[in-house]
């Protein structure tokens, strides 16, 4: 099925991705910034993420998705529907079909306000898929083999583990947190052992250029600067690539057990699938360095990162609008 109109969308925590056509046409943080009185919208994704701790008191920088879950309905509403005039542009007046992505977790309550908001936000219908389903094929998984699949979808809020056979779900269980959690981490990491106010924007860079899941064999350090605890004055100290591993390694160990405890109600012979066929990492948070290699020796289970994780939602999604007939019965 091809449909000019249609548009496969991944709201994610820290990101939005709107694909069209086979082609990723918007990826922005999900973010919205709002005059404080009236609520109109000031700057919306990268622009708002810009001003994340430096806006003026009259501005307040949204962040209406909280763990995969709708959190500030108005907020997402006013978010979503910049986006989609965004991608839209002339055809705007039309309204879009929408197929979007939520954790397979989400109560009926939580995806009939994602159904909600995109409605409002100007979609003309909108259709649900689980993410780890729409994850499996996005990193081209053959979901419809009656062999079993083990995905791990590790998003920035959400951390998902499915087994997929027969084109459906067969065991699933996620817990609300992710990458996104890190960042909180290293934040009380730093008030308390260096005495260090931090923004948002240097907690990322020290997650993405220290963080791994391994102990690397040759130490990396990274300097950062904010606000003294103790005396309100710029300081700047400097990190190790050590201190981080320790102290996201136990964040990291939740993975692991949200695996085996898949594994643990999963049919002997799907089991055997996956020994077979190995376990596949899907969204952003599977390329920290080394996860893959690690998540293997603790499971005892060949891990591969698929191509491009942090696309394989929206690319999935974009692939069962493409093969409609094929895929209907997955959507909701």
């Amino acid at each position: 099925m091809l449909n000019l109109k249609m548009l496969a969308i991944d709201i994610g925590t820290s990101e939005i991705t709107i694909l069209r056509d086979g082609e990723i046409v918007l990826r922005e943080p999900s973010l919205v910034a709002v005059d404080i009185e009236n609520r109109k919208q000031v700057a919306l994704g990268n622009e708002a993420k810009k001003m994340l701790g430096r806006q003026p008191g009259y501005i307040e920088v949204l962040e209406p998705i909280k763990s995969g879950v709708i959190v500030d309905f108005e907020g997402a509403k006013l978010m979503l529907k910049s986006y989609l005039q965004i991608v839209m542009g002339r055809n705007w007046f039309i309204g879009p079909e929408v197929v979007t992505a939520v954790p397979s977790g989400n109560t009926q309550v939580e995806q009939r306000a994602v159904i909600d908001v995109l409605l409002e936000a100007g979609a003309r219908k909108v259709y649900l898929i689980d993410s780890p389903l729409a994850a499996a094929i996005g990193a081209k998984v053959p979901i419809s083999d009656v062999f079993g699949n083990m995905i791990v979808n590790l998003g920035g809020g959400v951390i998902e583990v499915a087994i997929i056979a027969s084109g459906g779900i067969v065991k699933v269980k996620q817990i609300r947190q992710g990458s996104g959690s890190i960042n909180e981490l290293i934040g009380e990491y730093l008030a308390s052992q260096h005495s260090l106010v931090a923004g948002r924007q240097v907690m990322e860079e020290i997650k993405m250029k220290l963080m791994s899941a391994v102990k690397l064999k040759k130490e990396e350090f990274l300097e950062v600067g904010g606000r003294d605890v103790l005396n309100g004055l710029p300081k700047r100290v400097n990190l190790s690539s050590t201190e981080i591993f320790e102290l996201v390694h136990q964040e990291m160990e939740k993975i692991v057990g949200l695996m085996k405890s898949v594994l643990e109600i999963t049919p002997a012979e799907l089991v055997s699938d996956v020994l077979d066929r190995g376990v596949i990492l899907t969204g952003a948070y599977a390329k920290t360095r080394g996860m893959d290699l690690w998540l293997s020796r603790e499971i005892g289970i060949p891990v591969h990162v698929a191509g491009e994780p942090e696309y394989c939602v929206v690319r999935g999604v974009g692939m069962v609008i493409d093969n409609w007939d094929l895929y209907r019965q997955s959507l909701r």
